[in-house]
């Protein structure tokens, strides 16, 4: 807080766009953990995850496996699956790291023994989600990724950085409160 910042340009260009963001108080550029925006997420993402936990938490299986009787309902044990593994996605495009293999279908059949079993599957994708945004280094949040085919047929096949963290955060919220 009240530390200043300044970005420097590099390759003689004199952009912001194009610089290093440095810290003036160290001297040192920007690092994922002084990032506001990555250290801003990784709050939100903690958050969340305080707030899955309860909706799993001691939960038997039959809560947990669940639908509800309208059309296209998913159980509890299903959007845990779907959106922890749709954040770590999201959050691969939007630190440009490698999209991980997903089978995005297979995540609404997903059923739990146990809330520690579907626990487990949540704190592993976590700490991948975690790991991204920590070793995310520094994020040109205008940055252009491919993503795959989407939902809607006029979606673009490339999104900014900025989008996929907004997205991210906005579906794990979503379903983070169709669970409670």
């Amino acid at each position: 807080a009240g530390r200043k910042r300044r970005y420097t340009p590099c390759d003689g260009e004199a952009t912001r766009q194009i610089g290093t963001l440095i810290d003036d108080a160290k001297g040192d550029p920007v690092t994922a953990s002084s990032d506001p925006i990555i250290a801003s997420a990784r709050e939100i993402f903690e958050t969340a995850l305080a707030d899955m936990r309860p909706a799993v938490e001691g939960a038997s299986p039959e809560a947990l496996n669940w639908r509800p009787a309208a059309a296209k309902t998913n159980s509890i044990a299903v959007l845990a699956v779907h959106v922890m593994n749709s954040t770590r996605w999201w959050l691969s495009a939007a630190t440009g790291a490698a999209l991980p293999a997903r089978d995005r279908e297979s995540e609404f059949v997903a059923t739990a023994a146990d809330a520690g079993a579907l626990l487990s599957i949540v704190d592993d994708l976590a700490r991948d989600c975690e790991a991204l945004l920590d070793n995310a280094g520094q994020v040109d949040w205008r940055a252009k990724h491919r993503t795959s085919t989407r939902g809607r047929p006029d979606a673009s096949d490339e999104v900014t950085a900025a989008f996929a963290l907004i997205h991210a955060f906005g579906h794990l919220h979503e379903h983070i409160g169709q669970m409670m």
